[in-house]
């Protein structure tokens, strides 16, 4: 039986309400975005418990100053990332934690940087102090601040460090509860990942279950055949399931199953977007997926010279219509419309450039003007003036 059948209409929502939240902001806090529902959190943290655990193996920790959600980790699938945050930014976070257990409750950023750098060093990671690793470095501490496991008493943390003091406060609660992964168990970082990306305790259940709700696009072709096969099995039951917990509407195809939040909460990447990035991978998609027949196949490969001559179309045909750093940048352009496509599962790096996912004839827009560039320039007419005036009298006395 679902947890939430034996609760009232209102305490099921409230629970649904708090269960997404969580699943958005695993790490929620009193004083984080979201922090009001931490109370409500608190209220119904046995059902949330048992919410998670059976449905998706997630174990829940709730105290009356945070709620720790630990979801399993992305393994291989570098999607599910913090946008922004390189894999070089992902090397310092872990150099910082490692840092921060031993460093006490306050420290200066100075200190704090050099014992990151000396950690670097003893790891056997080169860590020179050039732009880029400050930037590296700087991208690191700032997600721990937006986490609250980093308080900035005084002064900042500035970007690329720039030469300036701060003194920094450790939330030591919170820094106990970062890190998901089974660090006494790994033999190696690559075990690590592995590790923390193992399925729940009813294996392909909480396997797939968990692809469904983290990312956006499950493909059958992309699951192994176990996990594949359930599905199909189970299409049906898992869509009423995901909508009733976790307020989720699902699409199901030939191909896979789409998991959507009409509310767009629970995702930190939309699609379709109002950015000059994600309006001309929208309008690319047409012309990209050109050719396919109607029962299209379940991939469809692109070259990356078609997609970079796709791209510089629609800014020839419309250049008053994206912002200027990507019309003067045309394979910044190109990368990151690639990029976007791929985090959202709608594509996949192919040896003759991208394989994009049937699931993007979703979306096949259409224009609502026509190119600028031929668009006809229409004469200007000047009228006559009048031989005669409102104000002319033919007897002014």
């Amino acid at each position: 039986m679902n947890q939430l059948d034996s609760l009232s209409e209102i305490d099921a929502a409230n629970v649904v309400r708090c269960a997404r939240t969580l699943l958005r902001r695993p790490m929620l806090r009193a004083d984080g975005p979201d922090g009001e529902l931490l109370g409500l959190v608190y209220r119904h943290r046995a059902t949330l418990q048992d919410l998670f655990a059976g449905l998706l193996g997630y174990r829940l920790v709730v105290e009356r100053r945070f709620a720790r959600l630990y979801k399993s980790g992305p393994g291989h699938d570098d999607t599910r990332g913090v946008l922004g945050m390189s894999p070089r930014g992902y090397a310092y976070l872990a150099l910082t934690l490692a840092v921060l257990t031993g460093i006490g409750r306050q420290t200066l950023l100075s200190r704090l940087v050099a014992d990151i750098r000396a950690a670097a060093v003893e790891a056997g990671i080169g860590a020179p102090d050039d732009v880029a690793e400050r930037r590296a470095l700087t991208a690191a501490l700032r997600h721990l601040v937006s986490l609250g496991v980093l308080h900035e008493t005084e002064g900042s943390v500035a970007q690329d460090l720039l030469p300036q003091e701060a003194l920094i406060t450790i939330d030591t609660d919170l820094l106990g509860q970062l890190v998901t992964g089974p660090v006494g168990e790994a033999q190696s970082p690559g075990h690590l990942v592995e590790l923390a990306a193992r399925p729940g305790p009813r294996g392909v259940e909480h396997a797939v279950r968990r692809k469904l709700v983290e990312t956006p696009l499950v493909l059958y072709a992309d699951l192994p055949d176990d996990q594949a096969e359930w599905l199909r099995r189970n299409q049906r039951k898992e869509t009423a399931l995901l909508e009733q917990a976790f307020g989720l509407y699902t699409e199901c195809r030939v191909e896979g199953v789409l998991a959507a939040d009409p509310e767009d909460f629970l995702t930190d990447l939309s699609f379709p977007g109002v950015s000059t990035v994600a309006r001309i991978a929208l309008l690319a998609l047409p012309d990209l997926l050109d050719g396919d027949d109607e029962t299209p196949p379940a991939r469809h490969v692109v070259t990356t010279g078609r997609l970079r001559e796709v791209c510089a179309r629609l800014v020839e045909d419309y250049p008053a219509a994206w912002s200027k750093q990507f019309t003067d940048d045309l394979d910044r352009l190109v990368a990151e419309v690639a990029e976007l496509l791929r985090r959202m599962g709608l594509a996949a790096p192919h040896e003759d450039g991208w394989s994009l996912s049937a699931a993007a004839h979703r979306w096949l827009p259409v224009p609502d003007g026509d190119p600028e560039r031929e668009q006809p320039t229409e004469p200007v007419v000047v009228r006559e003036a009048p031989s005669w005036s409102l104000f002319d009298e033919e007897n002014v006395s």
